[in-house]
């Protein structure tokens, strides 16, 4: 006969650090899936079949080049629309970018693990999700990111 609280014993104990490598490792999934459906190339059209894509995306989300949310440097930020995430975003993308097409997917794939997950995502689920998605490192696409970052900051977009 089991004792009350016995059964506790077995059970692995969750941490913070057990929660965020399941999501690291389920934003990876996320990503290398919708890599496998959408890509190789992930470019503009691409990514727009993403965004409608329920199955990676789990939220409407549109897009417009205006900087006027952003903060100085900012490439982009999502805004939820209504009280609920279910009502979708706005990512706001800096319009200097808007002639870029090839851009896009990387200031896009940034944010898409924080529309989906919320505020429990930090930037190493961001740049896992993007550089996984685009098929790249992530050393390389936090620099690319870097850089286009500072591209805003001089004036100059890349």
């Amino acid at each position: 006969m089991i004792q009350s609280g016995d059964h506790n014993s077995t059970r692995p104990k969750l941490t913070e650090e057990a929660g965020q490598v399941a999501l690291r490792d389920h934003v990876e999934a996320k990503a290398y899936d919708a890599r496998l459906k959408h890509g190789p190339l992930i470019d503009a059209d691409a990514m727009t079949a993403i965004l409608d894509d329920r199955s990676v995306v789990r939220y409407p989300v549109g897009i417009r080049f205006d900087a006027g949310p952003l903060a100085p440097g900012e490439f982009a930020w999502p805004q939820q629309l209504g009280d609920r995430p279910s009502a979708g975003y706005c990512l706001f993308l800096h319009p200097c970018f808007e002639s870029q097409p090839e851009i896009w997917p990387l200031l896009v794939a940034y944010h898409i693990p924080s529309i989906n997950y919320g505020e429990i995502v930090t930037e190493n689920e961001a740049e896992l999700f993007g550089a996984t998605l685009l098929g790249m490192e992530v050393e390389s696409y936090y620099q690319a990111l870097c850089e286009l970052s500072d591209a805003i900051q001089e004036g100059v977009p890349s």
